[in-house]
């Protein structure tokens, strides 16, 4: 990464609906891989833009792409975008080198820029490495808009800060103007100094909040084992998010959230927002103190055995 590839923005999402008005134009294709991030949907469809779901693969608690089906979405006229979530949220997963390459050269074959929103990527499980979309091949930098932060890793989200890294010099320069239009290309002084805080001194802090993280994915694993659940946690590699699959439980999608809420006070979100694909799913938030998350297992158990 070259420091003149960076330009600032007030926020990830600010970035990519910036970036999706000046790339795109109404009515046109963008391509993302569902379950995903609700907030995708918001940056196309409140653009006047239309929403083409690549439904990832679910098998045996995992995920994976289907690359027959992303082929046959990218090659539409109409699509001239892909929103890449890499660490993908809600399903946790670190896409490799050979699944960002195959999405690179399927990209570049038909004419689609790749919008990596890479905003978890500090948050993965201790010892394992992420992949940037951009480091892959000359392609994959070549069409790329990464966008990062500090917001998620070093809980900065309320100052408003990110940073968007573009090698190649005419997209940079298109995205350049998109954000200055928008009046969302300059952070506020807090922001600057935290950002160069967080980035040159919290490696430490990273660290250790990865292993805190870790430490609760077990809890969770193993009380939902132990208490023989009929919930299912995902695999998970990253994020600070679990993907929890309850297609055994009598509700499905956002009548399990609210009935799980009404009934035991816990909320959690309804994982019909991340595509039709969720509706069987809830996500876990297990950035907490471990008294609070086993507070919460506690609550979503004494619900399994209301229904069960």
């Amino acid at each position: 990464m070259e420091k003149n590839w960076l330009m600032f923005c007030t926020g990830v999402i600010p970035a990519i609906s910036s970036t999706v008005r000046k790339l795109t134009t109404p009515a046109e294709k963008i391509v993302i891989q569902t379950p995903v991030y609700n907030i995708f949907y918001n940056c196309i469809l409140n653009n006047g833009r239309n929403v083409l779901e690549n439904r990832l693969i679910y098998n045996n608690g995992q995920y994976s792409i289907d690359f027959d089906d992303l082929e046959k979405k990218l090659s539409d006229p109409q699509t001239t975008l892909m929103i890449l979530c890499n660490p993908h949220n809600p399903v946790g997963r670190i896409w490799n080198k050979e699944e960002l390459s195959k999405i690179g050269e399927l990209c570049k074959t038909y004419g689609v820029t790749v919008i990596s929103d890479e905003i978890h990527c500090d948050i993965t499980d201790p010892g394992v490495k992420y992949t940037p979309f951009a480091s892959v091949s000359d392609i994959c930098r070549d069409i790329s808009v990464t966008c990062i932060t500090p917001t998620k890793a070093f809980n900065l989200a309320g100052l408003q800060t990110s940073a968007i890294c573009i090698p190649n010099d005419n997209l940079r320069h298109r995205v350049n103007r998109a954000i200055n239009t928008d009046e969302v290309a300059e952070p506020n002084a807090f922001a600057i100094d935290a950002a160069v805080s967080a980035f040159s001194d919290g490696q430490q802090w990273l660290d250790e909040l990865k292993a805190y993280l870790f430490e609760n994915k077990k809890i969770v694993n193993s009380f939902m084992t132990e208490n023989k659940m009929p919930i299912k946690t995902v695999t998970s590699q990253a994020t600070y998010l679990l993907w929890l699959d309850c297609s055994e439980l009598p509700l499905d999608g956002k009548e399990l959230a609210n009935d799980l809420r009404e009934k035991t006070g816990l909320y959690l979100s309804s994982g019909i927002a991340y595509g039709e694909n969720g509706r069987h799913f809830l996500r876990l938030n297990i950035a907490c103190p471990k008294t609070v998350l086993y507070d919460g297992l506690n609550r979503l158990k004494s619900y399994c055995d209301m229904v069960s």
